[in-house]
């Protein structure tokens, strides 16, 4: 779709018309109208004057321009766009990939633009799926080149259906009303046969116009438009006749087809092996069918192509001449030579065992060279193509007598006689002389096999469009081309045109007419002597007479509308919600569209098979069976089967119509029809009639709707409510609650809150690390409420203050008391009457005011307090005068002389104070550590103690803070519990309001904490790794869940289905709706900024945005304190890890039981049962084969596992191309489940590993063993050997047995009727035999994953995903053991290779990211850039590297590193050379692994693992 485009500014806004014109226009404005005019009279020009006219008027509707092709359609929206100053849109079928079925789209489209240009599949598509509505969205409709309008072309089946059911367009109604569009037609020649009367019948008829042409304005016309000087031209036929053709090199082609054998053919020996295997009565009458039909009619690929050449060479001799011929075959076989070639690409729908079959036979074609010489080429030219040279030499002569530019179309009826030619002509000295000769065929761009002779497109390598402008510009002045320039494709106004090939009717006759349409322009049409020239050229002149009666009779008037076709109208099927259409002649290809986006349809499996009913040949016709008779002319029944995956009851795979239908297409389309209506009802189409994953329909109200929805992009952050206080008061005048404070090595102490506290188990309780000492548990018991009065409290207070006061005073409001927790003494120690009578001699200084510097009631000089109790030794906190007040623990009075070294300290300390002089005893302090977080594990014994040794200070320059050694210990350590208690609090309040009722309360306190802390924390533990955990489990028990709810639904509808649950905005949006982000913790304990914590106006708070909305999730009840919430932007990321962290914990604790519990609680749009019950329902409607094939033993003996129920072993070797007699569905729903299977216990192991991997290093270690590389070469691997038997006989012993073993590969039990999916099968397993076993080495003996190696096997998918669907299959049939699945992973090797990577620290980051990683740390920071180059068959990889700060202007100077070249088979040609040459980078720059060189966990919705572009830092 291209942008709203104005046109240029010098456009001018009125436009000039002519009167014949404008003739037109008035008419057009008045009634429906298809204005026939010849090539270059400016019918565009009215069509666009027509469209402003309406875009002046009409507000609410398009006008819509309808284009037959790709290239009129990009032609026509610039000239109307250059010359409406509206928006024009265009779309075409080159540009309408699926986003085009997207309703809003269209929506928006329809509201932005005034003008559409499209192709008419367009808008018929749009009209069918209910996007656009002709009655309410289209004004105007306009269709260029209207005269296609019959029939079944678009043109038709728009009007035919959609126009004539609205109602008509009146006086009385208005154009805003839900009517018929207006319609304009344009076009040179109203006829597609050679009635004249019912050509114009049906187009008016179709169209529901009147023909015209200018009446009035007649002779203004014909200054305008100039008919060419019509002239033709007779020759002679060649002296041969087509039974005794010259050309040895097409008498040499000829005896090769002659000589082939149809049976020989690989497509009939397919299908001769597949008829051989196939045991059900459907799948025996569609491969006899197709058999029979294929020898009757030589009808392959191979065979119809040959013949088509030989066929196509006899005509090139026969018009054209020897030389011609013999060129053409000698080419062609060239091309053909090429294009079988197993190395290229030509022609990719080849298979590969019919590029061999054709290479064999056209090599045994004996081709003669081709002659150089200019007479040899003359006299190997035919007699038309000697008359043809004399035509163009006359013409260029004439031409340039009257001073004129020449230049020339020859029309040619075949594209492989223009080629041959264009040759002639660019060979001859005659003509290469005069003419510079340029080709015009018809393009494609279709991967479908067409013909064997489209190979013959690739010898034309310039493009349509380059062909034009070299012949506008002149550097062409002859085209030979088919009868693609006849028709819309802008080609200025030519001197002369040569039909070589008589005009086939009455419209190539104008429209060839047409190019010729300068002033003295010639046309020339070539005709055989005996060929009754005069009677064709008298008959195209009458026609033209009979048009032109036409147009002019005003008398004439077109009849109404009638339905020609009764039974294909009246089978309609309407989606009302939409007013999507479902036709018969749209339900075929709507069908194979369906099947076309199933899930591993590019193996030629998912196509819908038809069988007729009768079939068309008797039952062995192949094989010569015959039953005498006339032949069957009807009534007709059909059948169609759809691919496997779809049911294995074949509910929705068998469609029948019974035989009452007039043809064969009428039967076919019915059966078409009933299927695809079928779809409808069943839920896997939406309501505009397109397949579920094709779509983008939002509709929440339904289940299967929601694979519609696109995964919201989650956005960054979302305004919540800060962190919850749990220390907060929830009533007013609420009561104290009492509790035992007990911190190991110290007293007991009560601590008093204004909430109860929760009974802790022992285990929930903190080990405070004190460095140089042993950890200490903390514990806290709740005792009950306060019974005493006011003044414990008060004493309380007054206790709280002093004690933190000593350590933290500086940052608290000492005169606030108001604290959210209090502590008192259980009992008084020992030491605490000393301490009070010091105070209280402390407090008499005060009141005396016989205080010194510093000291107050709590803090007394040390020189004084040293005199008065007699230097006391049990002082805990001594404060220097000269540190700022830092407090220093005591250590001792020091009586002993100071050495020299101690003496200068001192001097240099107290330098600044004049009065100081040494004097004993000295005081001895050292400083607190700088640990202060005690929380923290310690890594050793030393750790926290820090470097300062204790040093010396003078008591009269320090204070002491009376406090006893307990206390000081408490204020200390009572931070880092009072942190730990928060976000225990937290945790509780979490569990007790959230999972009250869940069994998630009984997960341990420890592990919910860590589930809910996030890293920005920085806390000890944070839920990053019960993340992961959380994230596998998560989309496990998802997969499951709709694997059973779903049984109708492919792979592809299961995993859009979970990605939408398990998707972070889901998670993000559910956890806000629970008010989940008041229990995230994610402040931060910072202990050099600690101070207690207040109850009210306290300044330590967060600062945040206020909130008085009374709607938050965490809003007070009525009665409560009503305080304004603050509010922070928290990252929804944040959020969505959360919860899967609580899925983690869950898991952890109690299994997939509590973990489906937990995530009941926030929904996700599921019903959500426990896996056991979902287990049944899917083993209840698993149906066990009668029958199961015997071979199947070989493959449980290969897993070391015994199915139950074999059907799902036979389901898990199900391709979808498969159509044996086995009525199971294909391996994707179990490779689906499989695959979470596998991640499930890969994560698992991982997460209990002994090294307590971060979330990187497992998923990195994860990725090595469920990649598709890796499940390839396991898949490729494994094989049983079994003792086979063979019968052999000899003239000496007669009949013998003989005994031998044989491998069976596991690769080969796939059952699938697919010659591609066998041949990627050999090649990945020759791939295999080259490198696996250096990969097993490196695996199983290296230090570096063969990241490299595994990509180079280039297996295709569905070789690993057979891993997948046989541990789904494994899952399943165990009732959902796990440890089943765990099993096979282990006998097929998977978990040997999981373990060593554990084990032996084997390198697993992947070599293009360790290179980015090593890069980005050099100084000056390096960038790589990777090189890929194909040439000569080869794929090169070459990497450089460079300075990533060269400043931007200036040369980047590079430098290569390493290189690496493969033989170019596919993308993964391209994988396999990047990996190679990052892994030659490594060693070359000699870049070691890193344990810490971890990329980044963040997860991404939706990954992928088969390395296809492996992120530089997120891998």
């Amino acid at each position: 779709m291209s942008e709203p485009e104005m046109p240029p500014k010098q456009a001018s806004a009125v436009l000039q018309t002519r009167g014949y014109q404008q003739e037109m226009l008035d008419e057009s404005l008045r009634s429906n109208l298809i204005i026939a005019l010849d090539t270059g009279s400016g019918k565009t020009h009215i069509a666009v004057l027509r469209m402003k006219l309406e875009a002046e008027h009409e507000t609410k509707k398009v006008s819509w321009f309808l284009a037959p092709t790709v290239a009129l359609v990009e032609q026509q929206r610039r000239v109307i766009a250059d010359n409406i100053p509206v928006s024009v849109g265009m779309i075409s079928g080159s540009s309408e990939p699926n986003q085009w079925k997207d309703k809003k789209l269209w929506r928006r489209i329809l509201a932005s633009h005034r003008i559409m240009v499209t192709t008419p599949q367009v808008l018929l598509d749009a009209l069918l799926h209910g996007y656009v509505d002709l009655g309410s969205d289209v004004g105007l409709l306009v269709f260029d080149e209207a005269h296609h309008a019959v029939l079944k072309h678009p043109y038709n089946m728009i009007m035919g259906q959609f126009y004539f059911s609205l109602t008509p367009r009146t006086r009385d109604n208005t154009s805003s009303e839900r009517v018929r569009p207006m319609i304009l037609g344009l076009t040179a020649s109203p006829i597609y046969g050679g009635n004249v009367d019912l050509s114009f019948h049906a187009l008016e008829k179709n169209l529901d116009c009147i023909i015209r042409s200018p009446r009035t304005n007649r002779d203004e016309l014909d200054q305008y438009v100039h008919k060419p000087v019509f002239s033709y031209v007779l020759y002679a036929a060649p002296d041969y006749s087509y039974d005794d053709l010259p050309s040895l090199n097409y008498v040499a082609l000829q005896a090769v087809v002659d000589s082939l054998n149809i049976e020989n053919d690989p497509y009939v020996k397919s299908l001769r092996a597949q008829l051989a295997k196939a045991r059900t009565s459907g799948e025996i009458i569609r491969l006899d069918q197709a058999l029979s039909k294929a020898i009757d009619k030589q009808d392959t690929f191979t065979h119809r192509g040959l013949r088509d050449f030989a066929r196509t060479a006899s005509d090139i001799c026969f018009e054209l001449g020897v030389w011609a011929a013999d060129w053409y075959v000698a080419t062609v076989i060239e091309q053909g030579k090429l294009a079988a070639n197993p190395y290229n690409n030509i022609m990719s729908a080849w298979q590969e065992k019919e590029k061999t079959y054709l290479l064999d036979a056209i090599s045994r074609v004996r081709v003669l060279p081709v002659a150089d010489d200019h007479a040899q080429i003359r006299a190997g030219i035919s007699p038309k193509v000697h008359k043809l040279i004399e035509c163009l030499k006359a013409e260029h002569a004439y031409f340039r007598e009257h001073d004129e530019t020449y230049s020339g179309i020859i029309f040619v009826t075949r594209r492989d006689a223009v080629l041959a030619l264009a040759e002639i002509l660019k060979r001859l000295p005659e003509t290469t002389e005069l003419f510079r000769v340029g080709r015009l065929i018809g393009s494609s761009s279709s991967l479908k096999r067409h013909s064997f002779l489209d190979i013959t497109r690739n010898m034309v390598q310039e493009t349509q469009t380059q062909t034009l402008n070299d012949f506008k510009i002149g550097d062409l002045n002859l085209i030979v081309s088919t009868s693609v320039a006849e028709e819309g494709i802008d080609i200025q106004a030519c001197s002369s045109v040569v039909r070589f090939d008589p005009p086939p009717n009455a419209v190539g006759w104008a429209q060839s007419r047409g190019r010729a349409r300068r002033k003295r322009s010639r046309f020339t049409i070539m005709f055989g002597e005996d060929a009754g020239h005069e009677a064709t050229i008298r008959k195209f002149e009458n026609i033209e007479a009979q048009m032109m009666a036409l147009y002019n009779d005003v008398k004439r008037i077109p009849q109404a509308y009638e339905d020609d076709d009764e039974e294909d109208r009246s089978v309609v099927y309407t989606v009302e919600s939409t007013g999507a259409i479902l036709t018969l002649h749209s339900a075929t290809s709507h069908l194979n569209h369906f099947c076309a986006v199933l899930p591993n349809s590019g193996y030629g499996g998912c196509v819908p098979v038809c069988i007729l009913d009768p079939p068309d040949y008797v039952e062995g016709w192949h094989s010569g069976v015959r039953i005498p008779g006339l032949p069957y002319e009807g009534p007709w029944g059909a059948t169609i089967f759809l691919p496997r995956m779809l049911d294995k009851k074949r509910v929705l795979r068998t469609f029948s119509t019974p035989r009452i239908h007039r043809t064969k297409l009428s039967a076919q389309r019915h059966a078409a029809f009933n299927a695809y209506k079928t779809l409808h009802k069943e839920g896997l189409l939406n309501d505009n009639l397109l397949p579920l994953t094709s779509a983008i329909e939002p509709d929440k109200g339904e289940e299967v709707k929601k694979l519609l929805e696109e995964i919201e992009k989650r956005a960054s952050t979302a305004n919540v409510s800060v962190q919850m206080d749990p220390w907060a008061a929830t009533e007013k005048d609420e009561p104290w609650w009492s509790n035992q404070l007990v911190i190991e090595g110290l007293p007991a102490m009560r601590m008093l809150t204004r909430n109860p506290l929760p009974a802790f188990s022992d285990e929930d309780f903190p080990l405070l690390y004190v460095p140089g000492s042993a950890p200490r548990k903390a514990r806290v018991r709740h005792l009950g409420a306060v019974e005493t009065d006011g003044d414990y409290i008060g004493r309380a207070r007054r206790y709280t203050l002093h004690m933190f006061a000593s350590l933290y005073g500086a940052r608290m409001n000492l005169t606030d008391i108001d604290f959210a927790y209090l502590f008192f003494p259980e009992v008084e120690g020992v030491d605490e009457p000393r301490w009070n009578e010091r105070r209280e001699w402390m407090r008499t200084r005060v009141s005396r005011t016989l205080t010194t510097q510093l000291e107050n009631k709590e803090r007394a000089n040390a020189q004084a307090l040293g005199e008065k109790y007699s230097f006391p030794t049990d002082l805990a906190l001594v404060r220097p005068v000269d540190a700022f007040g830092k407090p220093c623990r005591f250590v001792r009075w020091y009586n002993h002389p100071v050495t020299s070294e101690e003496e200068e300290e001192l001097m240099e300390r107290y330098d600044g104070f004049p009065e100081f002089r040494i004097t004993y005893p000295l005081l001895e302090v050292k400083p607190f550590p700088q640990r202060a977080n005690f929380l923290q594990p310690l890594t050793s014994e030393t750790e926290g103690l820090g470097r300062e040794r204790p040093f010396l200070i003078h008591p009269q320059f320090a204070t002491v803070v009376l406090i006893s050694d307990d206390d000081v210990q408490y204020a200390v350590l009572l931070p880092s519990f009072l942190w730990w208690l928060n976000n225990a609090l937290t945790a509780v309040s979490l569990r007790d309001t959230l999972f009250a009722s869940s069994s998630v309360a009984h997960v341990p306190l420890s592990l919910l904490t860590t589930a809910i802390t996030a890293p920005v924390s920085q806390e000890a533990t944070n839920y990053q790794r019960l993340e992961t955990l959380g994230d596998t489990v998560l989309k496990f028990i998802v997969s499951i869940q709709v694997f059973a709810d779903h049984p109708l639904w492919h792979e592809g509808y299961l995993a859009r289905r979970k990605d939408h649950v398990v998707s972070n905005v889901k998670l993000a949006q559910e956890a806000i709706r629970k008010g989940l982000y008041q229990w995230i913790i994610r402040n931060r304990f910072v202990p050099r900024k600690w101070k207690p914590r207040y109850l009210t106006n306290d300044p330590s708070a967060p600062v945040a945005k206020e909130d008085t909305s009374s709607t938050s999730p965490d809003s007070k009840e009525k009665g409560k304190i009503k305080e304004k919430k603050k509010r922070q932007d928290l990252s929804t990321k944040v959020l969505a890890d959360v919860v899967e962290a609580l899925i983690g914990a869950s898991y952890e604790h109690g299994g997939f039981d509590i973990a489906i519990d937990c995530v009941t609680k926030f929904g996700l749009g599921l019903s959500w049962q426990k896996l056991p019950a979902r287990i049944d329902a899917v083993l209840a409607n698993a149906e066990d084969l009668e029958d199961p094939p015997a071979q199947l033993v070989l493959v449980e003996n290969m897993l070391g596992y015994e199915f139950k129920r074999k059907t799902f072993l036979v389901q898990a070797l199900t391709h979808a191309s498969y159509h044996g007699e086995l009525s199971t569905i294909s391996y994707e729903r179990l490779e689906f489940l499989g695959d979470s299977a596998l991640d499930m216990v890969v994560t698992d192991y991982l997460y209990h590993a002994p090294k307590n991997y971060s979330p990187g290093h497992m998923h990195m270690r994860k990725e090595a063993v469920v990649n598709s590389h890796f499940l390839a070469y396991i898949c490729l691997s494994t094989s049983v050997t079994v003792d086979s038997t063979m019968a052999n006989w000899t003239m000496t012993e007669g009949l013998s047995e003989t005994t031998e073993q044989q491998k069976i590969h596991l690769w080969k039990c796939l059952m699938h009727s697919s010659q591609r999916v066998m041949e990627d099968q050999n090649i990945a397993f020759t791939r295999f035999e080259k490198n696996g076993a250096s990969i097993k080495n490196a695996l199983l003996y290296g230090t570096v994953y063969p990241y490299a190696a595994l990509a180079s096997l280039q297996a295709p998918k569905f070789i690993s995903d057979m891993v997948e669907s046989l541990l789904g299959a494994v899952y399943v049939d165990s009732a959902g053991d796990l440890r089943a699945v765990h099993a096979v992973m282990t006998k097929l090797g998977i978990t040997q290779v999981l373990e060593r990577i554990v084990d032996s620290d084997m390198e697993v980051l992947h070599p293009v990211s360790r290179l980015a990683i090593w890069a980005a740390a050099q100084d000056p920071q390096q960038k790589m850039r990777y090189q890929i180059d194909k040439t000569h068959g080869n794929v090169v990889c070459t990497l450089f590297m460079y300075d990533a700060d060269t400043p931007e202007g200036q040369t980047v100077w590079e430098t290569e590193i390493a290189s690496a070249t493969e033989r170019y088979r596919s993308r993964a040609s391209q994988e396999e050379v990047r990996f190679a040459v990052a892994e030659r980078a490594l060693k070359l720059l000699h870049v070691r692994g890193d344990e810490d060189d971890e990329p980044d966990s963040e997860d991404s919705e939706g990954g992928d693992d088969d390395w296809g572009d492996v992120p530089e830092y997120d891998w």
